[in-house]
């Protein structure tokens, strides 16, 4: 089910907020694109999640930024929250930025051009504004909630394909390594490869969210990615550009499950079907009780 909100906050000033966010963005795009041919300073999360000194800076200079304008506001960074050992703060109903300034940190070590700067704002814990800005493609993917979505200031919308063996999905293998995650990522990708026409993993689960936007990949899903910061922004931008979200077992999205699902509304809720009859791995994000 789609977890579709009601009326906006009439208080936000909509029109600033993505102003801000786009200029963020900005700033921190130009950062990565300096730092893409330079040789990159890894530290590690865990034996496969990576983050860098670039990762750190663009948070810095988007927060500085964003506190500046919205004195107010909340603001949840995936850097920050590490440096908080991974507990994330209480989401309230006030305001609320999640920023992941470099998602996509394993293709920015590599160099594998598939990386953005993701900004997604809530009110009342619902997703109401999205960007998210890929620096070495050029392209920025925007959304306010009831405003439409659009890539470089050009409308865009979720493709018009029903049948699910005529899909181009997405999903990730993620970064837990234990037998059992395995096995579960594994069995969803042999349902995929089974019932799809074909698979993709590019290391983003905003711009692979942003790909279902565009048209471009008819469905994505992923359980078990970083936190909020990856989906909030992208979520919006999904929604304005007619697509579903939800949790890949059919249930309703939440924000800080670190399960979702996307696409088209007819592949979306079909794919849903089928994802739901493969069980979640012990250590994954379990889906919410229905």
């Amino acid at each position: 089910s789609d977890d579709r909100p009601g009326s906006m906050s009439p208080s936000l000033d909509f029109d600033s907020c993505l102003f801000e966010a786009v200029a963020a963005a900005s700033e921190a795009g130009d950062e990565i694109k300096a730092a893409w041919f330079v040789e990159r300073d890894v530290e590690y999360k865990g034996e496969c999640d990576l983050v860098t000194a670039t990762d750190k800076k663009c948070e810095d200079l988007i927060f500085r930024r964003l506190q500046a304008a919205f004195p107010e506001h909340d603001f949840v960074g995936e850097e920050s929250v590490a440096a908080a050992n991974g507990v994330l703060p209480t989401i309230g109903d006030a305001p609320t930025w999640f920023v992941d300034p470099l998602d996509g940190t394993t293709n920015f070590v590599h160099g594998y051009p598939f990386s953005c700067v993701s900004i997604g704002l809530t009110v009342h814990k619902i997703p109401v504004l999205g960007v998210v800005l890929n620096p070495i493609t050029g392209e920025t993917f925007a959304a306010v909630q009831g405003r439409g979505a659009t890539l470089n200031g050009e409308r865009i919308s979720v493709s018009s394909v029903t049948d699910l063996n005529k899909c181009l999905v997405a999903t990730e293998i993620g970064v837990g390594r234990n037998a059992e995650t395995v096995d579960a990522i594994m069995s969803r990708v042999r349902v995929c490869v089974e019932t799809c026409r074909s698979l993709r993993a590019s290391g983003s689960c905003a711009m692979n969210m942003c790909g279902v936007a565009a048209g471009r990949l008819d469905a994505f899903f992923e359980i078990g990615f970083g936190g909020p910061w990856d989906c909030v922004g992208a979520a919006v931008i999904v929604r304005e550009a007619g697509g579903l979200v939800m949790d890949p077992h059919g249930g309703a999205f939440q924000i800080t499950g670190r399960r979702v699902l996307c696409g088209n509304p007819q592949i979306a809720t079909k794919l849903a079907k089928v994802l739901a009859a493969v069980p979640d791995g012990p250590l994954e994000p379990h889906a919410p009780a229905r």
